[in-house]
C-alpha cells in the first residue's frame, strides 16, 4: 500500500524532531507539508534525506512556505500558484511522483508444482515498470477576518486553485492534492459550530468555493472512506449537521485547552482525482502527534492508496 500524508508543522525547525520520530517509526512513502516557516536555503534537508527521502520545496522566511518528501524520485516540479505572478507567497508546489507498479507480463509463468506444464495451475508473474502519480502541497491563506483584505485574497486563491485542478483534471492522471485548506466543509468538521459561525474557516463564500472544487470530479478523502458524512454523490449539500462518532478533527487552538476537549476542526485535507479515489482504501489522522509536548496544532492526515 502506498501511504500519503499531509501536515501543516508549523515551522519545519520547530517540529524537526516529531517530524523525524514519524517518518522513522511510520515511514509514509510520500508526505506533503505545510508553513515550514524557513527558506529552501534553511530547510533541514540533509536529516531527511538520510531517511531516504527526495525533497521539493517552496520556502518563505518566517512565513508559509511548502514541500513534499517522497520515498520515489520527482519531477516536473512546478512551485507557485498560476494566475498571479504577483504573488509571491510561498503556498503551493507541485510534482510528478514515479511510482513502481506491478503488471503481467502476458508470456512469463511461475509453476507452482511439480506437476508437468500440461496440467499446472500457471499463475502470471508480475514485472515492475513505473507509473506516475501527480501530487501538490497546498497552503490555503487563513483570511484573518471576512471584512479584511485578506479574506478577499483567500477568496481569489482558492478561485486560482479552482482553475488550476480543472487542468490538472483534464490529463486524466492519479493526482492527490493535499493540505491547510483552511476551510471546514461542513457544519459537521466543526466541535462547536455556533463559536465558528461567519468565521474565514466556515463562512459560506469559503465552503461555496471549496463545494465548487469538489464538483469539478475531485473527491474528499475523509467521506470516501467512512461513507458517514456528507457523501460525494450528493456533493451539492454541505449543510450537514450531523456529528457520526468516525469524525476526527485534524486542527485544534493552542488556547483554552481545545485539544483536551476535542474541540476541533477538520480543515487538513486530501483531494484526489477519480483516479486516486478509486485507489483509497483507507484514512486516519495522526492525533497522538498533536498531543505530544511542543507540537504544531495540526495533526498529519494520512491515505493508504491500493496502487497496482
Amino acid at each position: 500500500m502506498l501511504s500519503i500524508a499531509t501536515w501543516n508543522v508549523n515551522s519545519v525547525k520547530a517540529r524537526l524532531v516529531h517530524l523525524l520520530d514519524w517518518l522513522r517509526a511510520d515511514k509514509p512513502d510520500i508526505v506533503l507539508l505545510q508553513e515550514l516557516k524557513c527558506t529552501d536555503e534553511t530547510f533541514p534537508a540533509m536529516e531527511i534525506e538520510e531517511l531516504g527521502y527526495n525533497l521539493a520545496v517552496c520556502g518563505q522566511k518566517t512565513y508559509n512556505g511548502v514541500g513534499i518528501l517522497s520515498k520515489f524520485p520527482l519531477d516536473d516540479i512546478k512551485r507557485g500558484l498560476p494566475g498571479d505572478e504577483a504573488d509571491t507567497h510561498a503556498r503551493y508546489i507541485e510534482a510528478v511522483v514515479s511510482l513502481p507498479r506491478n503488471q503481467v507480463a502476458g508470456n512469463r509463468w511461475q509453476v507452482t508444482g511439480k506437476e508437468s506444464l500440461s496440467s499446472v495451475t500457471r499463475y502470471p508473474l508480475p514485472v515492475t515498470s513505473p507509473t506516475a502519480m501527480r501530487v501538490a502541497s497546498v497552503y490555503v491563506p487563513n483570511g484573518q477576518d471576512a471584512a479584511s483584505d485578506k479574506f478577499q485574497y483567500k477568496l481569489k486563491f482558492l478561485d486560482r486553485l479552482h482553475a488550476h485542478l480543472k487542468t490538472l483534471l483534464s490529463y486524466d492522471e492519479m493526482l492527490v492534492v493535499g493540505g491547510d485548506y483552511n476551510i471546514a466543509p461542513t457544519d459537521a468538521d466543526v466541535h462547536n459550530p455556533k463559536a465558528w459561525e461567519g468565521s474565514v474557516l466556515t463562512h459560506d463564500e469559503v465552503r461555496m468555493r471549496f463545494r465548487k472544487i469538489i464538483n469539478l470530479g475531485m473527491y474528499d478523502a475523509f467521506p470516501l472512506v467512512t461513507g458517514d458524512r456528507w457523501q460525494v454523490a450528493d456533493k451539492q449539500n454541505l449543510s450537514d449537521t450531523r456529528h457520526p462518532s468516525s469524525v476526527t478533527y485534524t486542527w485544534w487552538d493552542y488556547r483554552a485547552g481545545a485539544f483536551e476537549r476535542d474541540d476541533g476542526l477538520r480543515i487538513d485535507h486530501l483531494l484526489l482525482s477519480p483516479q486516486s479515489a478509486d485507489c483509497l482504501r483507507e484514512y486516519h489522522v495522526k492525533k497522538e502527534l498533536r498531543a505530544l509536548e511542543k507540537a504544531s496544532d495540526h495533526a498529519p492526515v494520512v491515505g493508504q492508496f491500493l496502487v497496482s
